[in-house]
């Protein structure tokens, strides 16, 4: 007997039987003790909510903008590297099902699909997530290819110039595609699904990478140009040099601190977003809501502040916005659909969320996204109250 899906933690129970272990691991875990993984999920249940009634609860709107872009809901899909590897063409099937919801896609550098590939599956322009390399002619040729494909956002990661140490990746030996040991042919052995689906595609190895970079025809000297090419040296000078090669809409994603809140608006970024790497960096970081609304409070008024980490549910991102964000990621949330159920699990994550809002925001008595602000949430419960 199928389970009726009703929230993101059945996704994702499914999703962990279906995917194989190491790219389950990759995407459900962080760095060391994984504390501020968990802190991002747990500070947002601390935050209450204030219930009202006898309000007038009818035609109720999530829809708002991020960045000047009409979106459905505050929600946009986190960039996520091996997307492809939780379901086959799962970037592809990611991009379609949030293109049909209304809001936005990013799609990672470290992407099994390519830039080409979203572009020819989807209509809308999606977002695209720049890691910077030490091979500069590469980034601009990346910068390129993303213009080419009419993207309507670049979204420059800042928290990854070196790896957090992920413990789960390291014991189960993480590569794309999955290195043929005894213990992962064991293990694939009891996920046919997830095995027909990747024989049925081509899209195996970095689609953006493989292919793109002189000498990097294969895993093996992938892994290793990787290892080489995270620029430990990144600053914010490169950030100014990104922003004139692209001449579009800059978010400049890791922001943590406040002082780096103001520098990101000094660089002329158009949006910021407070994550923490979803706690795959720096453990023992401050989790993302408890960051953003000092981050708020500082640069608000100057620059448009989103924030991702641990939004599993519509009432996470109803807490973000009453906070400040003016709009969400979800990284995991819609990685546990895709694993499940492929397009359709994406598109149920995004109903759930949706659904959780809608219904939680007019119990808060209020019909429109933009009348939320803190006055929603019970004093003494949320950070900066």
């Amino acid at each position: 007997m199928t389970t009726t899906i009703t929230n993101i933690e059945d996704l994702r129970q499914l999703a962990q039987k279906r995917v194989p272990r190491m790219f389950y691991d990759y995407a459900d875990s962080g760095s060391w003790t994984e504390s501020t993984y968990r802190a991002n999920e747990s500070d947002f249940q601390k935050i209450k909510l204030r219930q009202r009634v006898a309000v007038n609860m009818e035609g109720r709107s999530t829809a708002t903008k991020m960045i000047g872009v009409d979106v459905a809901m505050p929600v946009a899909i986190a960039p996520t590297g091996l997307t492809g590897m939780q379901h086959a063409d799962g970037e592809i099937l990611a991009a379609k099902a949030a293109e049909k919801f209304g809001i936005p896609f990013t799609l990672s550098t470290m992407s099994i699909c390519s830039i080409e590939d979203i572009a020819a599956h989807t209509q809308a322009p999606f977002w695209f997530q720049l890691y910077v390399m030490k091979d500069r002619a590469f980034i601009e040729r990346l910068i390129d290819r993303a213009k080419a494909a009419r993207c309507g956002a670049l979204v420059l990661t800042l928290d990854l110039q070196i790896l957090g140490q992920r413990h789960k990746d390291l014991k189960n030996g993480l590569s794309a595609p999955p290195k043929m040991t005894l213990a992962n042919l064991i293990n694939l052995a009891s996920k046919p699904r997830w095995c027909l689906g990747m024989a049925g595609t081509k899209r195996r190895q970095f689609g953006n990478i493989v292919g793109h970079v002189s000498g990097v025809e294969n895993m093996g000297s992938l892994s290793e140009w990787t290892a080489k090419q995270f620029d430990p040296a990144l600053n914010w000078g490169d950030v100014e040099w990104i922003k004139k090669r692209w001449g579009g809409k800059l978010i400049l994603k890791g922001i943590q601190d406040v002082e780096d809140a103001k520098l990101a608006v000094a660089s002329g970024a158009d949006a910021l977003i407070v994550s923490n790497h979803g706690g795959r960096q720096l453990d023992g970081a401050e989790s993302s809501i408890n960051s953003l609304p000092a981050i708020v409070a500082a640069v608000g008024s100057q620059i448009e502040v989103h924030m991702d980490g641990g939004v599993r549910s519509g009432q996470d991102v109803l807490k973000a916005v009453a906070l400040g964000a003016k709009g969400t990621y979800i990284g995991r949330a819609f990685l546990y659909g895709l694993g499940a159920m492929g397009e359709a699990g994406v598109t149920k994550a995004l109903q759930i969320i949706h659904k959780e809002l809608d219904l939680t925001m007019a119990f808060c008595g209020r019909t429109q996204i933009a009348q939320v602000d803190r006055s929603i949430l019970l004093p003494g419960t949320f950070p900066g109250a």
